[in-house]
């Protein structure tokens, strides 16, 4: 009787494109000026991503191109939380102040404000032409490709 021998190898693979983008702008107003320039059509998920254990959540939009098979999804990098500070009880004022928390989806890009995944299947996507059509958007600072592979967190951008 012969064996078989399966590789699971190919499933590691990240078959997605990732671009940093560094802008002021709210998510929803850099959804808008995506699909205004780079003819895209997202729209925002019912459910943000959302760790329980860092108790942040992190906005999401989504476009599923069936005709291409690219899947596009525009991710916030920053989630900004107000929280009551940390004060010893025996203090002579009990005055509770609010600190701002920030959190990140990938700790390793704290600088970025929103990160573009591009999942295909088919290698279509012309990666410079992105960038350009990005870089020519007055509101957005910079724009850059970022290696999947190198990222640590990358199981945060699985969703």
């Amino acid at each position: 009787m012969a064996l078989h021998k399966l590789l699971v190898d190919d499933f590691d693979d990240d078959s997605y494109k990732l671009i940093a983008i560094h802008t002021r702008l709210e998510d929803y107003r850099l959804a808008y000026l995506l699909n205004k320039y780079l003819g895209l059509k997202f729209k925002r998920k019912d459910h943000d991503i959302d760790f329980k254990y860092l108790e942040s959540s992190y906005s999401i939009f989504e476009w599923d191109n069936e005709s291409e098979y690219v899947l596009w999804n525009l991710i916030s990098n920053v989630c900004k939380k107000e929280q009551d500070s940390l004060y010893s009880t025996g203090t002579l004022f009990s005055d509770n102040q609010k600190v701002l928390t920030t959190f990140n989806l990938i700790s390793e890009y704290k600088n970025v404000d929103y990160f573009l995944k591009i999942s295909e299947e088919i290698q279509n996507v012309d990666e410079k032409l992105i960038l350009n059509k990005l870089k020519a958007i007055p509101q957005i600072i910079t724009s850059y490709t970022v290696d999947p592979l190198k990222i640590k967190s990358k199981d945060h951008l699985i969703f």
